[in-house]
């Protein structure tokens, strides 16, 4: 769907300017002192009220589908309940290239919603409106939402945003498959190991069933985390995994896929397309996230399915990769108040993050939202809130990402099709990381 341009236009009435955003926070931006109030002139008689002004908020977002529809009904419910504030949601195609050109061209969206990730990348760009001082000014807590993923919000010691949902990679497992084979859901490297070897079926040298999947490579961050390695220096600068942890994980990964067998790299991908091979009982155990969930629920008794938290690595060490998204306001947005009394209806306040969680089935950014029984009675959930507890984000830097998409995973690939050996990988993904990192840092 093609962006929509909107023009708003703001009429101030000095008459009614306290009531603007009555039931909510002052309507001054935090930077700027508060303006006395003008002093209305007297009626003689039967004074009429002046009707409200409505400040109308744009909301963009990449989202269409049933996206689009979780979108609308947060929005459905925050205007109802907020008549001088209206928000409209618009589906934006190329999102984040088009927000850079409505940021200097006057046509910024007043909230947009904003994979975490990028805070790093955008940061430095002066596009973003820092949310400290609203934060202070209507005592929102900090404390309220999960630290990691306010961690991601922030660049140079200013929060940027408050977040929508988190996620986390958990391991999936065929109920069926496991119980057939006698095995337990794996809690440490050795143990998923075993029980990979076992759940895993051969037909001469054709794969029937894998015992796990290891077709992403891009998990590589996770298994480092359980074997007691980082990614990056502490300040960013350099890469860090080229390092005994990094070689640890890279020999897992290869005696599970070489003198194990439990998989075939591709194995997946031969099923044809559109076939989901843990759906189809060809992979017994998987990592993915608490996005498929509500897929694999609805295949009942088909798809006999558990989830457990991320087995720990040799020495115990747990470790998951923290996602997710959130609602940030651009710099050039002509409404922040309103912006922010939306941000903040819907991240801040428990009852709100709890309908977005019900409505989308994610996982929300507040803290309090989670306690509620659609959450902990739940023994689909439980996993992801146990692994939400110890999992990190992405190092929160802007050359974090280029470094792992173009040095990292190209090398890891060619480790896991036997073209280069677990020391070459890691050698020369530092090599190529490490000028990534210096070329995209900002200081």
């Amino acid at each position: 769907m093609k962006a929509r341009k909107c023009v708003l236009l703001i009429v101030v009435v000095p008459l009614v300017l306290a009531l603007l955003l009555s039931g909510c926070a002052p309507s001054a931006t935090p930077t700027l002192a508060p303006q006395p109030a003008t002093q209305a002139p007297a009626q003689a008689s039967n004074p009429t009220a002046a009707p409200k002004q409505v400040t109308q908020v744009t909301f963009w977002g990449d989202w269409g589908g049933e996206g689009e529809k979780q979108f609308n009904t947060m929005v459905d419910a925050f205007n109802k309940t907020h008549p001088d504030i209206q928000v409209k949601y618009v589906v934006v195609e190329d999102m984040l290239t088009k927000f850079l050109t409505a940021s200097t061209s006057g046509q910024a969206p007043d909230v947009m919603f904003w994979d975490r990730w990028r805070t790093s990348l955008y940061g430095p760009k002066n596009v973003l409106q820092p949310l400290d001082e609203y934060m202070s000014r209507d005592k929102v807590l900090r404390s309220d939402f999960y630290a990691e993923a306010l961690r991601e919000l922030t660049y140079n010691n200013k929060l940027y945003g408050l977040p929508i949902t988190v996620d986390a990679r958990a391991l999936f497992y065929n109920k069926k498959l496991l119980d057939a084979a006698g095995v337990k859901p794996p809690t440490n490297w050795d143990e998923l190991e075993a029980a990979a070897k076992r759940l895993t079926k051969w037909d001469g040298n054709k794969l029937q069933v894998a015992g796990m999947s290891l077709e992403d490579v891009g998990l590589f961050n996770m298994y480092l985390q359980q074997a007691g390695g980082k990614m990056v220096s502490d300040d960013g600068s350099k890469t860090a995994f080229n390092s005994p942890e990094g070689q640890q994980v890279l020999e897992f990964w290869s005696r599970l896929l070489n003198e194990d067998k439990v998989y075939q790299i591709g194995f997946e991908k031969g099923l044809g397309e559109g076939q989901d091979a843990f759906v189809n009982g060809r992979v017994a155990m998987m990592y993915t996230g608490p996005w498929m969930l509500s897929t694999y629920r609805k295949y009942g008794k088909d798809l006999e399915f558990g989830v457990v938290p991320p087995p720990a690595g040799p020495k115990g060490q747990k470790g998951s990769v923290m996602g997710g998204f959130g609602l940030v306001i651009p710099s050039a947005a002509k409404n922040k108040d309103a912006a922010w009394e939306f941000v903040k209806w819907w991240c801040a306040v428990p009852e709100n993050s709890l309908l977005w969680a019900k409505t989308s089935l994610n996982i929300p950014g507040n803290v309090k939202a989670i306690q509620d029984p659609f959450f902990q009675n739940d023994p689909f959930w439980k996993p992801f809130l146990d692994t939400l507890e110890f999992a990190k984000i992405r190092p929160p830097y802007a050359g974090y990402s280029p470094m792992e998409v173009d040095a990292l995973i190209p090398k890891l690939q060619l480790f896991m099709e036997g073209k280069l050996t677990a020391a070459q990988a890691l050698q020369q993904a530092q090599e190529q990381g490490d000028k990534i990192l210096k070329e995209n840092n900002v200081q």
